[in-house]
């Protein structure tokens, strides 16, 4: 059964767990066919964008309840390193937050680069609640959200509003219903006027510099930079602009 569907459009993937029956859980089905799709996505030369979403009223509910009970024999792919690959992927990953949220969902939220949810979305860290906690998802979470919101939440348990979430760090906006395509198809549009290398490079570069001394971090920026300015992307980056022309990677969705 086919749990992850690909829908390439142009440069752009939209990778779209459909599994409402059960609100998106993370099934280990789901999470095998999830990793592979982005494997996909990282291996095709003509993706420059992926757009991760969902159908249905919910994005994604989290781990699989029923399966943890009973879980299979083999577990192939694992929440960690399916987040690892959203995090990992050289290319922009967009999270079109579809519906409402919960548990480990908050992982695949919190991993993509830009995220955006409509104001009729709700979000819960439900784990407390069946005797768990976030633990995995704390990972990607504490990387974009802030810790005395995530402190709260981890620990209530209570729902809180898209606009929350937004002011917390977790998504990028909170957007009207019928305004939720509009954003994510502008924010595909902002991401294509990129080289591909420097996106690559920047969607890096808080964990290249992020919390290291100032010397380090400005060592190894500076060694990027460098990299980066002998490229040939900037090469051509640099002659467009002075040409005042489009480069050539500049594409439209």
């Amino acid at each position: 059964m086919e749990l992850v569907h690909v829908e390439q459009r142009g440069p752009v993937a939209t990778v779209t767990l459909d599994s409402p029956e059960n609100r998106n859980a993370l099934s280990s089905r789901l999470l095998a066919q999830l990793a592979a799709a982005l494997d996909g996505a990282r291996d095709d030369a003509s993706v420059r964008v992926v757009v991760l979403t969902g159908t249905g009223s919910v994005f994604c509910s989290g781990a699989d309840l029923a399966e943890r009970l009973h879980p299979p024999a083999e577990e192939p792919v694992t929440l960690p390193e399916v987040l690892a690959r959203l995090v990992q992927l050289p290319k922009p990953v967009v999270v079109r937050v579809n519906g409402h949220v919960r548990a480990g969902g908050f992982g695949l939220v919190a991993a993509g680069d830009l995220a955006v949810a409509p104001a009729s979305a709700t979000f819960a860290l439900t784990e407390v609640r069946v005797g768990v906690a976030p633990a995995m998802v704390a990972v990607p979470v504490l990387r974009v959200m802030d810790r005395r919101a995530f402190t709260r939440y981890a620990l209530t348990g209570e729902t809180f509003t898209a606009a929350e979430a937004a002011a917390t760090g977790l998504l990028s906006a909170s957007v009207g219903d019928d305004e939720l395509d509009r954003w994510v198809g502008a924010a595909v549009g902002a991401l294509l006027e990129g080289a591909p290398r420097a996106l690559a490079a920047s969607k890096g570069l808080a964990d290249l510099v992020g919390g290291r001394p100032w010397d380090e971090a400005l060592a190894r920026a500076t060694g990027l930079s460098a990299e980066l300015f002998a490229s040939p992307e900037a090469a051509e980056g640099m002659a467009a602009f002075l040409e005042k022309r489009s480069p050539r990677w500049a594409t439209q969705p």
